[in-house]
């Protein structure tokens, strides 16, 4: 078998597992949805949501991120890794939008990636999550991990990664693969104790025995 039959039939079980992958960011608007992908960087989906229970009651719009005070915007959302830095980059992306793209998000990828903060993993995020649009495939921590114990890949540069799993995975999967990846990563094929016994992804892991 080799990777793109390998990658199909991944893609096969996958699906079967996690038909409609979702992300774990909690958002009402396509502001919700960007701000928690930024400030999802280096932190856990689930401090973020702490964190933004109260951030999204005040502040709804591109406008009040624009207008916000960067010290208290800090003091907002202080709870999450490296929140200093993702103040001034929420401001100035809400700044960007709203004077590059008349305050709507853009949906190509070449002009999401000029927002501050936004690099290509969040814009596929993106994408994916507001329009189910796939001009890649997300590649986190948890996508890196688990595409090289399949041995789709050997890097662990997350564009490398992403040109790996682009090149073995037909364009029509790669919705599903994105977020399918990682919730498998999440939940089964976990950095520490990764669930070798449970995972529908056994037989076709080179590394399942291994570890």
């Amino acid at each position: 078998m080799n990777k793109k039959e390998q990658a199909q039939e991944i893609a096969k079980l996958l699906r079967s597992e996690h038909p409609n992958p979702k992300t774990e960011l909690i958002h009402t608007s396509e502001v919700d949805l960007v701000v928690a992908v930024m400030l999802s960087a280096q932190t856990t989906d689930k401090k973020v949501n702490e964190v933004t229970s109260t951030l999204f009651k005040k502040y709804s719009s591109w406008k009040d991120y624009a207008q916000a005070d960067v010290e208290e915007l800090r003091r907002n959302i202080k709870q999450v890794n490296f929140h200093k830095g993702k103040a001034e980059r929420i401001i100035k992306a809400a700044q960007v939008i709203l004077r590059e793209f008349n305050g709507q998000v853009p949906r190509e990828i070449d002009k999401l990636i000029k927002i501050p903060g936004v690099a290509r993993k969040s814009a596929n995020v993106i994408q994916q999550e507001l329009w189910n649009i796939s001009e890649g495939i997300v590649v986190d921590t948890h996508v890196t991990r688990v595409s090289n114990r399949l041995g789709l890949t050997s890097h662990q540069d997350a564009v490398k990664i992403e040109k790996d799993l682009m090149a073995v995975f037909p364009k029509e999967n790669w919705r599903n693969v994105s977020g399918a990846l990682v919730m498998h990563g999440r939940y089964v094929c976990r950095a520490r104790k990764p669930e070798c016994e449970k995972c529908v992804l056994q037989k076709l892991c080179p590394s399942a025995l291994k570890i």
